[in-house]
């Protein structure tokens, strides 16, 4: 757990922009090579900005830490109901 944790803190902004994560995890999840294909994305998008912008409006959070709030509030819901 420790490389991991350092691996995070090591990485930038310009490292993290040159992968591609859907790719990367894609590997081990095959559904997100696919997902685009079935998935009507639009209208979770339209959603998720919702919420993203009303979580930036709300909290007064910029738009990366709206994004880091909601990807974490998703993760564990997930969790909490596995």
């Amino acid at each position: 757990m420790q490389d991991i944790e350092n691996i995070i803190k090591d990485t930038n902004d310009d490292n993290q922009n040159k992968v591609n994560w859907t790719k990367a995890w894609s590997s081990k999840y095959p559904v997100l090579a696919t997902y685009r294909e079935e998935v009507d994305v639009e209208k979770y998008a339209k959603e998720i900005r919702r919420m993203l912008d009303d979580l930036q409006k709300t909290y007064n959070y910029n738009e990366l830490d709206a994004m880091l709030v909601l990807k974490d509030i998703l993760y564990h819901e997930w969790k909490d109901k596995r």
